[in-house]
């Protein structure tokens, strides 16, 4: 049981970790501009405030708070990205249940959209707005950094660095485990070859990208910073559950207490950090929780993606909550009452 718990954590952590370096990839190197059409006003900038938050990752919600502060973005855009934003766990979820995902994106995204609205509606333009100072070190983007110089790819791999040895060394084994099938799907699938398609575009960035990029957003970031942590809660997550199987009926307490897992589901919500969240996708993955109270705990959290807000403005990420706590319990608790 430990072993195969083991293996499923380590499939599930190194394609977020590939993921998260491709998406760490693209937005760096399109210098972050994908974020600047967030600065039009109106109902349209609700719109792209959602496009925005299912933006895998947390990057997303961090360009939102950096705008909201210098109030370029209203509070509405703020609630919007916070709802559509599900944090580094969109990562585990596109590994572990890839068609609920997209299915929980797309409600998510309707559902975010709809509150935005009627935040827009009820309050004035700039109310709940964050102070005037100016935090550059909000911004999440490092415009003057390059990804990519094939001048320099030669050079690199003469020279190369430990990490990206390290980092190669790793992929390339977990290429060759999926294909064999000691990892991951045993059969070959769409899941099997998304897989294997994602972890060699993955390899080929850490393959090329300049040691600049590949130390300080790859290593220092992505791994030193995500890696052990999502490893860990994972499969402590996993385990737990099989563990608690074996002395328990997980399922029939859960069905008999679905009023108090919802609750429990939301208020682990509101912690503004990644990986606690983890455990609701493993009981969602093992059949456990119905898909009502994993769409309720993916609509509060945020990742860590609402921390900056926290720093700069209380009163905006307490009030933030609230509204998101409310969607998340109402919207949860309507879907189950319809047997989702």
């Amino acid at each position: 049981m430990v072993i195969e718990v083991l293996k499923h954590s380590i499939m599930i952590t190194v394609f977020v970790m590939v993921m998260m370096i491709v998406i760490e990839f693209i937005n760096v190197q399109s210098k972050g501009s994908w974020n600047a059409y967030l600065k039009k006003s109106g109902w349209l900038q609700i719109l792209i405030a959602a496009v925005l938050g299912i933006f895998p990752g947390c990057l997303g919600a961090f360009a939102a708070v950096s705008l909201y502060v210098h109030n370029v973005i209203n509070f509405a855009a703020l609630v919007t990205v916070m709802i559509a934003t599900s944090g580094d766990e969109i990562f585990v979820m596109f590994a572990t249940i890839p068609d609920t995902t997209l299915k929980l994106l797309v409600i998510i995204f309707l559902v975010a959209v709809a509150t935005g609205f009627i935040v827009n509606l009820v309050t004035k333009k700039n109310y709940m707005s964050a102070n005037h100072k100016q935090h550059d070190k909000l911004v999440n983007i490092e415009t003057v950094c390059s990804c990519f110089k094939s001048s320099m790819i030669l050079k690199q791999l003469k020279n190369i660095t430990f990490q990206r040895s390290l980092l190669l060394i790793g992929v390339s084994l977990f290429i060759i485990f999926l294909i064999s099938g000691d990892i991951g799907p045993e059969n070959w699938g769409w899941e099997k070859i998304t897989f294997l398609i994602m972890t060699l575009i993955g390899g080929f960035v850490i393959l090329t990208t300049t040691d600049h990029f590949l130390m300080d957003h790859i290593w220092k970031h992505v791994i030193k910073k995500h890696l052990l942590k999502i490893f860990l809660w994972t499969f402590g997550a996993f385990l737990i559950i099989h563990l608690l199987e074996d002395y328990i009926d997980v399922d029939q307490w859960i069905q008999n207490n679905i009023v108090i897992v919802l609750f429990v589901a939301v208020l682990v919500g509101i912690i503004p950090e990644s990986g606690p969240h983890i455990v609701f996708i493993s009981l969602f993955a093992t059949g456990t929780i119905p898909f009502s109270i994993l769409l309720a705990n993916s609509i509060v959290q945020d990742g860590h993606g609402a921390i900056p807000l926290l720093a700069e403005s209380r009163k905006s990420f307490l009030l933030m909550k609230l509204i998101n706590v409310l969607v998340g319990l109402t919207v949860g608790a309507t879907l189950y009452f319809f047997g989702f």
